[in-house]
């Protein structure tokens, strides 16, 4: 059995332990409040952007545009969004899993971090990695969207890449949290028409021109609205990693008080049977 000094020391160790988790669950509780709100007044937004897009392009007819046609690069743009920090269970691991353990080839990839779990990972699998947005997930903006917009659109348009998609954490609420990938382009369109809407759409200014400030913006809104789901889930998932940690921490002091009050009591009693011993040699 351990000493009576080494249990009350890893005691005290837990304990300090304890106070720390706890700490950081405020702070993730505090955090999670702010992005939530953030998160679920504008969900419904990026939501209708996205079928608003898509229903308007399946209206449109063959669009000869760079921005709506496949090339014959077999490269992808995967905007990866992971966390800055751990100690949040699986937030990071699960995007992670998402892009590696999947049908894609590794050769045929280009991540584009946001987020440092996910670029530090990532370099060390040896992963073509393109530009690095990490510092934008600490307090996502719009404008650091639409830098992430401007880049993969223009490589996408050079031929750099051939799609583009988003790896994200989807927020459904505080305790769920979905790892999420979303193709972004080429746009795939479903022709749902009814004979009686097979209209083709016409575009004010000129097709292209439209074309040009529609799908920016679409890019822009997704990505936008995907780093703010993804700050809400870290913080819940962070909040739960900690609750968890804290309540793992209760039951090592309980067990670890118990095994204190045993050998305490043990040492007792080996004192008393010493001391009789002792008065009945005397005796």
């Amino acid at each position: 059995m351990a000493s009576m000094r080494d249990i009350k020391r890893r005691k005290g160790s837990v304990q300090s332990t304890q106070q720390i988790t706890k700490a950081m669950k405020l702070v993730s509780t505090v955090k999670l409040q702010r992005a939530k709100g953030r998160a679920e007044k504008s969900k419904t937004y990026f939501n209708c952007m996205y079928e608003t897009v898509v229903s308007m392009l399946s209206k449109a007819g063959d669009i000869n545009h760079p921005f709506l046609k496949a090339n014959n690069s077999p490269k992808k743009a995967v905007i990866v969004i992971t966390g800055n920090r751990g100690l949040a269970g699986g937030y990071n691991s699960n995007i992670i899993k998402l892009v590696r353990d999947n049908d894609w080839n590794k050769d045929d990839l280009i991540i584009y971090p946001i987020g440092t779990k996910g670029r530090d990972t990532f370099t060390r699998l040896g992963y073509e990695m393109g530009e690095d947005y990490s510092s934008a997930i600490d307090e996502p903006l719009y404008a650091d969207a639409m830098q992430i917009s401007k880049q993969v659109l223009e490589d996408f348009a050079t031929g750099r890449v051939g799609e583009i998609y988003i790896v994200y954490t989807g927020f459904k609420n505080t305790v769920t949290h979905i790892p999420t990938r979303l193709k972004l382009l080429p746009i795939k369109i479903e022709d749902e028409r009814s004979d009686d809407d097979k209209a083709v759409l016409d575009f004010e200014p000129e097709t292209e021109e439209a074309i040009d400030l529609i799908i920016p913006k679409y890019i822009t809104s997704l990505i936008y609205g995907a780093m703010i789901e993804a700050v809400a889930s870290e913080n819940g998932a962070r909040m739960q990693a900690m609750d968890n940690a804290t309540n793992n921490a209760d039951e090592i002091i309980s067990s670890l008080s118990l095994l204190y009050n045993r050998a305490r009591q043990s040492a007792i009693t080996q004192e008393l049977t010493e001391i009789i011993a002792g008065a009945q040699a005397i005796s």
